[in-house]
């Protein structure tokens, strides 16, 4: 457990998300600007985001249904109905703690993520991620005790991002970053980059990355059979880029978060690619096998994952975190703590603490 100015920490959430308030964007964004500003709007079957260039209205009730009856998820629900946690970080406490979590690192709708990521004009993608990370910026300061907000990374250009990072780097509520795609805009490292991941490094600040790289604008529903199964698939291309681009090679001291994505896998994973790297090694100039650089530098956020947990020696402890995903579909809540316990059976208390509190605390400066 981990003490913040009295605070005793037992759980900690290394992923949960916001519910982007209506007039997030609209009230905060410049007045050139305010007719292509993100904003909700009521039809028939509830209420839904527009976003410029998304293929239509986005309705919202899947990211906030944690708890629910699972009859009563809907994706079509008025934004008067949600739990006022998602943007009110008052209202927010009361709500994790009902569910004993102490504490939270906080996401925006991923959705809405692959918008903003995917808008290619630069004012208007720069003035939205700009607004949400002014009003994560607020909301965590609320709470530092209990909030740390990842940021967007402009990705339109390298010195907007460079700027970011030196406008909310060293902010006290900082989770560092929310890496959608590559500063240029593009899904793969270039060169040009090392400047972002040498003051990130230097700083010790968490390079972010949910589920995967924004690889386009969002569909209008979710229509896969099973939301979050294949959650994992993606990020292990992202991962091999890092590596064989040698930008962990570079910069040993990046810290790299693989968010939502769960850990069960990764010991087989460790082995296909060493194996494989084996085979082709002529062809790369690196100083370690592909497994030591997750070893050394990526942490995994699981949500539910109890076989991650039984071999967690094979993937490392200290590179373990947990979610609870609130308030989206696939969290516990509020009964966190009663899955935790069957899922933690046997594991000993250091190392249940390390994934349950202190992993979380060292990197993202809770009880700092």
């Amino acid at each position: 457990m981990n003490a913040d100015k009295g605070r005793v920490y037992h759980l900690i959430s290394a992923d949960s998300h916001v519910n982007e308030p209506p007039d997030l964007w609209t009230s905060r964004m410049p007045a050139r600007l305010a007719d292509r500003a993100p904003h909700v709007v009521s039809l028939e079957q509830g209420d839904a985001w527009i976003f410029e260039g998304a293929p239509g209205p986005m309705p919202f009730g899947l990211n906030a249904c944690a708890g629910m009856d699972p009859t009563m998820r809907t994706p079509w629900v008025r934004f008067e109905d949600l739990r006022p946690g998602g943007w009110d970080p008052i209202a927010r406490i009361a709500e994790i703690e009902r569910d004993q979590v102490d504490a939270e690192v906080l996401y925006p709708t991923p959705r809405f993520q692959l918008a903003i990521a995917s808008t290619e004009d630069r004012e208007l993608h720069l003035a939205m991620v700009q607004a949400y990370n002014d009003w994560l910026s607020e909301y965590v300061e609320q709470a530092p005790d209990r909030f740390r907000g990842a940021f967007y990374l402009p990705n339109c250009g390298l010195d907007d991002a460079l700027a970011e990072v030196e406008r909310l780097g060293d902010r006290h509520g900082s989770a560092g970053f929310l890496l959608s795609r590559y500063p240029d805009g593009s899904l793969t490292p270039s060169p040009a980059d090392d400047a972002l991941w040498g003051v990130l490094a230097e700083r010790r600040i968490p390079l972010n990355i949910h589920v995967s790289l924004v690889r386009g604008m969002p569909n209008q529903l979710n229509t896969r059979p099973l939301p979050g199964a294949n959650r994992h698939l993606n990020i292990t291309d992202d991962l091999l880029d890092l590596i064989f681009s040698g930008v962990l090679e570079r910069f040993p001291a990046l810290r790299v978060v693989a968010v939502e994505v769960d850990c069960g896998w990764v010991p087989y994973w460790k082995e296909q690619i060493d194996d494989n790297y084996r085979r082709f090694r002529h062809l790369h100039d690196l100083s370690l096998f592909p497994s030591e650089y997750l070893e050394r530098q990526v942490h995994f956020v699981f949500v539910t994952d109890t076989y991650g947990v039984q071999n967690r020696h094979r993937i490392g402890v200290e590179r373990i975190l947990w979610s609870t995903d609130y308030p989206h579909a696939s969290s516990s809540w509020p009964n966190s703590w009663s899955a935790l316990q069957a899922a933690m059976c046997g594991v000993p208390s250091d190392e249940r603490d390390l994934v349950l509190v202190g992993n979380a605390a060292r990197l993202y400066g809770f009880g700092t």
